[in-house]
């Protein structure tokens, strides 16, 4: 997905959003000049020959590896004159694979668009690559006196043009990587526990929670314009009708659906909006949270009225999970993440942990549902554990809807296997 704010943005003053032909001819006619994170091409990218590398996955790479950009085909690199290049030539898949096959690690968010002006006389084909959280990305390939030895650089824009990582270079980004790995972890980790300490403090009685908590690789800065009250309620709504295309069960009410009488109030909190059935209660506790920078939190009571019709004389010892609100949970979590972040023109991937948690340690015990709906019963030799693992995939926000429910089918698999169960969206 492409990026929403570039340095062609920034030169025009056009408020975010995605690039167009007019903003990129714009730019080339007022000779905004090359930089770190723009790089004008009078030619489309050739293959590489005579054991030369691969000129693009190394220009691709160098961005990648300082702070992202733009290389935009069909302007000369001199005078910055909008020449354009033939559509008819640009091998979009024939790019993307060559991205494959030269860079590592694979470099999974650049995005490719073609740009023809209205009257089709002139296109210029753009690539947007964001900064990678997985630099350095290394370029591989071939010298010309020894094709059998594969040899490997690590490229990076030093101003306007590109340059080879020394290896002090290549050492610092390689801790770089590994604290935005850590610092990540941490962040994702601190909103998950603020969520549970939250709502289990609140709850009304003894119940399991499912928590999923995301937050994407590149969250955005606190100055950006923050989320509207009215666009946080469009957007829950728009993820509960997104949640029920991705299921056929129609008898369980998911928690985003739980959310109607407080759709439209959604309380302020710090840099997000709050939607809770909490306090006052109104029936099933739920709690989500939509963030500015793009995370997003789903919290639901799985005990509440799981296993309505005890039978006479079966006792258990233990909280009641239920599993088919679990499996709702699981869908609405991954639809809210995709809808926020694609309203908010998140170039990035997100990051999405969940688990099934509860204040004291109890046996979690899954109530399954039999013959369409009308018969609820603890599930046969399932098992009662008393601690649920946390979980983890991946939403982006260029997923389709099959994506998503593969990633919410991820999701609900496994925390549904650790009570030796299978589940199913």
């Amino acid at each position: 997905m492409a990026r929403s704010w570039t340095r062609l943005h920034g030169h025009l003053g056009v408020p975010p959003g995605p690039l167009t032909f007019d903003m990129v001819k714009m730019a080339a006619e007022t000779r905004l000049a090359e930089s770190d994170d723009l790089d004008w091409k009078e030619h489309l990218p050739k293959p590489p020959y005579d054991g030369r590398w691969n000129e693009l996955a190394k220009d691709v790479a160098a961005m990648a590896n300082t702070r992202g950009g733009l290389l935009i085909f069909g302007v000369t690199d001199e005078d910055t004159k909008p020449v354009g290049i033939d559509p008819a030539q640009a091998n979009v898949a024939q790019y993307a694979q060559w991205l494959r096959n030269h860079v590592q690690p694979y470099l999974a968010d650049v995005y490719f668009a073609i740009l023809t002006s209205p009257d089709a006389t002139t296109s210029f084909l753009v690539i947007d690559i964001p900064a990678s959280p997985m630099a350095p990305h290394h370029v591989y390939g071939t010298a010309a006196k020894d094709k059998d030895q594969q040899a490997a650089v690590v490229p990076y824009r030093d101003r306007d043009h590109t340059a080879w990582m020394a290896e002090y270079q290549i050492e610092r980004a390689y801790r770089d990587r590994f604290t935005r790995a850590d610092d990540a972890q941490h962040a994702i980790d601190q909103l998950y526990t603020h969520t549970r300490d939250d709502v289990l403090a609140e709850q009304e009685e003894p119940s399991a929670w499912f928590i999923a908590v995301t937050r994407p690789q590149r969250p955005l800065p606190h100055t950006t314009p923050p989320l509207t009250r009215e666009a946080a309620s469009m957007l829950c709504g728009n993820a509960r009708a997104i949640s029920e295309r991705l299921t056929r069960d129609r008898y369980t009410i998911s928690p985003l659906h739980t959310l109607e009488s407080v759709l439209s109030t959604p309380r302020p909190g710090l840099r997000r909006w709050v939607f809770s059935t909490l306090s006052p209660r109104m029936g099933r506790e739920i709690h989500s949270e939509l963030h500015h920078d793009g995370s997003t939190v789903l919290a639901a009571n799985l005990t509440w009225r799981a296993w309505p019709r005890q039978p006479a004389g079966v006792r258990t010892d233990g909280l009641p999970v239920d599993t088919d609100i679990t499996a709702a949970a699981c869908r609405d979590a991954l639809a809210q993440a995709r809808e926020l972040a694609r309203h908010l023109g998140q170039d990035s991937s997100c990051h999405v942990q969940a688990a099934i948690t509860t204040f004291e340690s109890q046996p979690l015990i899954p109530i399954v549902t039999h013959g369409g709906g009308d018969f609820r019963d603890i599930a046969d030799r399932a098992r009662h554990p008393r601690r649920i693992q946390t979980v983890t995939t991946q939403v982006n926000p260029a997923d389709d809807d099959e994506q998503l429910r593969a990633g919410a089918q991820e999701l609900l698999t496994d925390l549904s296997n650790q009570f030796g169960i299978n589940s199913h969206l």
